[in-house]
């Protein structure tokens, strides 16, 4: 059975050890270990991926209990066999409609055989989408659309969440908390193809080079923003030239990226797909 360990928190000496120690003690294999130090942060983050047999789940996760008291480390257990038949997504959005909606949908129809558990905004836009589809809402952003980060975890832990998706969601996640839910857990739609169209207008930046095809991006959340090694699906389409902007945007937004992001989310709820040291690779 396969667990993800994630740790993370004030940066000190020896934090890999107990993990290390306490796994190989309870006779995980490791299958991989990534070690961060955020240095301007004082942050130390650890992903430690093992084997395990079922029945050393409560030693597991009682040592994992053990050590994030003794150093003060945020420490998460996952597997993803646990919730298998339906893992537990939380859906995230800001404005738009399009792609959210997408997902529900898909899963009210079973192409994506999971629960949407919760509808997490920093605004209050698509809030009647979640009151359709009977979704917990909850609202995490002040007046300004600033996002509570900290509370974004708080209700992914307390939901007991498998997978968090990001659709449309117009903030960027701090790399505390990707690494809380590092090792394939965080999903997002960028509006763009990667790694040729980064940033907030892909649309934009591909028609100033005169690109006749567009397309948006499925892919792993990992700390280095949009870094186009975590491809997961990516869809395309292509128009005739002289189309406006207005109109390339459209297509996009209303077409593409729902169907990019659903086929996406499928692949991983589905286990077709997984992240290994930052790799996509087929399972």
């Amino acid at each position: 059975m396969q667990f993800v360990i994630t740790a993370v928190g004030p940066d000190n000496r020896g934090l890999a050890d107990p993990i290390v120690h306490s796994v190989t003690e309870l006779g995980a294999s490791i299958s991989e270990i990534q070690m961060f130090d955020h240095d301007q942060e004082s942050v130390f983050s650890m992903l430690t991926r093992v084997e395990l047999g079922a029945n050393k789940v409560d030693d597991l996760q009682t040592a994992m209990q053990e050590i994030s008291s003794r150093t003060g480390l945020s420490v998460r257990t996952w597997s993803p066999n646990t919730n298998a038949s339906r893992p537990r997504i939380a859906l995230c959005a800001t404005y738009r409609r399009e792609t959210p909606r997408a997902v529900l949908e898909a899963v009210r129809a079973g192409t994506i055989k999971a629960e949407v558990a919760a509808m997490i905004s920093n605004r209050k836009a698509c809030r009647g989408l979640a009151e359709e589809f009977d979704v917990p809402w909850f609202e995490i952003g002040d007046e300004a659309g600033n996002a509570n980060d900290d509370r974004l975890i708080e209700i992914c832990d307390q939901q007991q969440i498998d997978y968090v998706v990001l659709a449309r969601y117009m903030r960027i996640l701090p790399p505390s908390s990707v690494w809380k839910y590092a090792g394939g857990r965080i999903i997002n739609l960028h509006h763009g193809l990667l790694p040729s169209f980064p940033g907030m207008r892909p649309y934009h930046d591909a028609q100033a080079v005169r690109m006749l095809t567009f397309g948006a991006t499925c892919h792993f959340i990992v700390p280095e923003l949009d870094a186009g090694n975590q491809t997961i699906n990516q869809s395309t389409f292509s128009v005739p030239p002289g189309t406006s902007l207005d109109e390339i945007i459209r297509q996009g937004q209303e077409e593409n990226e729902p169907k990019c992001l659903t086929e996406g989310v499928r692949r991983v709820v589905a286990g077709e797909v997984q992240l290994h040291f930052n790799r996509v690779v087929a399972t």
